[in-house]
């Protein structure tokens, strides 16, 4: 007996319709700091795709960068197996021939000390040189007066993220970037749907990168992607995703240039065919199109996971203001924030130190994190590195010392967020 795809799909929904839901309970169960939220329409499009077995990258692929482009109000989308390869595209795009005046081996990038170290990597990997700055406390963002002080002659580019979804003060660096001729990249990943003025950050610098790990505001399980307005930028993006070649015939496509054989690059002969001709060292960062299916379904719910996240963000703000021995989070009024997390730092001489905290919260089953590699120079990869470093770092080590964040994605409750305003109170009483 056949049967179509629509009742395989049918059957897909009703068997999640009959899936046992359990109640949360108070310090038996978890209090993630992040998590996927997901349901049967992406679990059907899984399927679906799964159905097609088309493995690279194709129609879903092709239809998550379109509501991708949309949403952004961007021209050009490329998606990408993880933020870190955004970062990595990004950065390699701009020392690529095609990117018009590339970044060569020595220049300098502005970056801020407190990161994921992934937004550091692809500086070095490409040769090029970090100059590390310091960050606000209580936004967490590359101090904009620093950032203005770092520029020097070798100065060329600028890669700052809009940390934990936060904006930096993007009037400022983009001004300065305009009259310095740098290159900017904004590393958005943990800020899809943070917006400036009223426009989506990612779209403000030469590349915005984007994350859709299961932490980030959308998830493909593993995913991300490149966002540019420039279409000779997205080219040498696409390039170095798709191992550095310089044709761009999308996969299993041929001769989209309608002269595959009439190229002539390097020192190759005339006519080799451009599908094998490479002007990029280049990786493979495609994800799949099984991944892009989830991803589709999930930007349907972005707007209503950006709500859910400033609703915990605001909950827990209110339930904290009364602690004098925290600094809470602040934010430009310009910005429109899709807050990650809620970050949280304990001011030098309170009666109790962050451990202190962390340990009271993780103990009644509330997930904790620090604000990623703390100050990456002092993290064992990054010691040796050649850099140059712009004052002293002091809130750097502060953040490393005294702050951590906790959750505020979709899929907490009232009640959860509720338990974890109790539980800071009780800490802070307990000592």
């Amino acid at each position: 007996m056949s049967v179509t795809r629509d009742e395989i799909l049918s059957l897909v929904r009703r068997y999640l319709a009959g899936e046992e839901r359990r109640p949360w309970r108070p310090g038996v169960d978890r209090v993630p700091y992040a998590g996927r939220v997901v349901g049967e329409e992406e679990r059907a499009n899984l399927v679906e795709a799964a159905l097609r077995c088309w493995l690279t990258l194709g129609e879903f692929g092709d239809r998550f960068e379109a509501a991708l482009r949309e949403f952004l109000g961007t021209r050009e989308v490329v998606l990408v197996n993880s933020g870190s390869s955004a970062n990595l595209a990004a950065v390699a795009a701009l020392c690529s021939p095609m990117a018009g005046e590339p970044l060569r081996p020595g220049d300098e990038v502005i970056t801020p000390a407190v990161t994921f170290p992934t937004t550091l990597a692809p500086i070095l990997q490409n040769g090029l040189v970090p100059v590390f700055v310091d960050v606000e406390l209580g936004t967490y963002n590359a101090d904009p007066d620093q950032v203005e002080a770092a520029v020097g002659p070798r100065t060329r580019a600028v890669v700052l993220p809009h940390t934990l979804g936060n904006v930096f003060d993007l009037d400022r660096v983009t001004a300065l970037c305009r009259r310095r001729g740098l290159r900017l990249v904004e590393d958005a990943c943990d800020a899809l749907g943070s917006r400036w003025n009223g426009r989506p950050v990612g779209t403000f610098g030469d590349f915005g990168t984007l994350s859709f790990y299961p932490a980030h505001h959308i998830t493909m399980g593993e995913g991300g992607a490149v966002v540019t307005g420039e279409g000779g930028l997205a080219r040498a993006a696409r390039s170095i995703r798709d191992w550095g070649r310089d044709c761009w015939c999308a996969p299993g496509a041929s001769d989209t240039c309608r002269r595959r054989f009439g190229w002539r690059l390097g020192d190759l002969p005339e006519g080799y065919d451009h599908k094998y001709i490479y002007s990029n060292i280049g990786y493979n960062l495609k994800p799949t199109d099984l991944q892009a299916a989830v991803g589709l379904a999930q930007i349907a719910k972005l707007p209503s996971f950006i709500e859910a996240r400033k609703r915990n963000f605001r909950r827990l703000l209110e339930g904290l203001r009364d602690l004098p021995d925290l600094v809470l989070p602040r934010w430009d009024p310009r910005a429109d924030v899709s807050w990650f997390a809620f970050p949280v730092t304990v001011r030098p001489g309170a009666p109790f130190t962050r451990r202190d905290l962390v340990e009271h919260l993780e103990a009644r089953k509330i997930e904790t994190r620090m604000v990623f590699a703390g100050n990456l120079l002092r993290q064992p990869a990054f010691r040796g590195i050649p850099r140059r470093v712009v004052g002293d770092l002091r809130n750097t080590d502060l953040v490393m010392t005294n702050t951590f964040f906790v959750g505020v994605y979709p899929g907490l409750t009232d009640g959860m967020i509720d338990y974890v305003v109790e539980q800071f109170h009780e800490a802070a009483r307990s000592r």
